[in-house]
């Protein structure tokens, strides 16, 4: 295999993000229901990292996606899932958090806990220090090698090589870095053809004001198979009827941008 440059990014394997509730200290704001203990600390693992910087300023929001888990009670003997029950996705900055919740249609809300609290809408943001006791994230970066050509893309593949795929990607105001393990991908060592096809990501809306991206983050679906551009495609509310619709992977973009395969091995 050609030599190839080499650059730090994450490994994913090892990077963590760790939200504590603490209800002696302060009221749930994020729960359903009433929890069955105190104190919990739900580490989730990372599945992306997203830098924004605008470039005027130079300022930089990283963002953080985790992995997909379900609504529940936990320590509990039986009935752990909670109905209805939703996916939950969550997504921290360095100072907000937006937690993303699938039902089985979209704009389902529940009543918060305690009763009174108020609804929960299936996109809840707001503030850390109102809603935790505390929030950790562990991103642990590795050295990678930079794979130059579609042969050595392929190799690494089907030798089971630990990939990270790392796509930039601009408007006229702001410039994008997503960092994101490549847990699916395509690849053919006959005519040196690859694809990924992996995710979930986080795809952003460069149309708002540095402090409305979070909220308007989306999870998406990557493919790409060359080093300049990337399809992806977008969850969004999707009908399914004259009158449900459902959070779907439905809406193609497709973005001019500079995607490189990292190997960590």
């Amino acid at each position: 295999m050609k030599d190839a440059s080499h650059l730090y990014t994450v490994d994913f394997a090892r990077s963590f993000l760790t939200f504590r509730v603490d209800t002696t200290k302060k009221p749930p704001r994020t729960a359903s229901h009433q929890p069955p203990y105190s104190l919990n600390n739900a580490r989730i693992q990372l599945e992306c990292r997203c830098q924004i910087t605008e470039r005027r300023t130079g300022n930089v929001e990283t963002f953080v996606l985790g992995a997909s888990c379900k609504t529940e009670r936990v320590g509990v003997d039986r009935d752990i899932w909670l109905q209805p029950n939703a996916d939950f996705a969550p997504i921290f900055s360095q100072t907000r958090f937006m937690h993303l919740k699938t039902y089985v249609r979209a704009g389902v809300d529940v009543e918060l806990y305690p009763p009174g609290s108020g609804r929960q809408s299936d996109r809840q943001s707001g503030n850390i220090e109102d809603a935790f006791d505390r929030v950790s994230v562990n991103v642990t970066e590795a050295a990678g090698r930079v794979l130059p050509a579609a042969r050595d893309i392929v190799e690494a593949a089907l030798a089971n090589q630990r990939l990270v795929a790392r796509t930039e990607f601009a408007s006229d105001r702001y410039t994008v870095v997503l960092e994101h393990p490549v847990k699916t991908i395509n690849a053919n060592e006959r005519d040196w053809i690859y694809q990924t096809d992996t995710g979930p990501v986080l795809f952003p809306d460069l149309e708002y004001e540095p402090d409305e991206l979070l909220e308007r983050l989306e999870l998406a679906y990557a493919a790409f198979n060359c080093p300049t551009w990337t399809e992806f495609i977008v969850r969004i509310p999707t009908p399914a009827s004259d009158d449900v619709e459902v959070q779907h992977y439905s809406r193609a973009v497709r973005v001019e941008a500079k995607n490189q395969i990292i190997s960590l091995d």
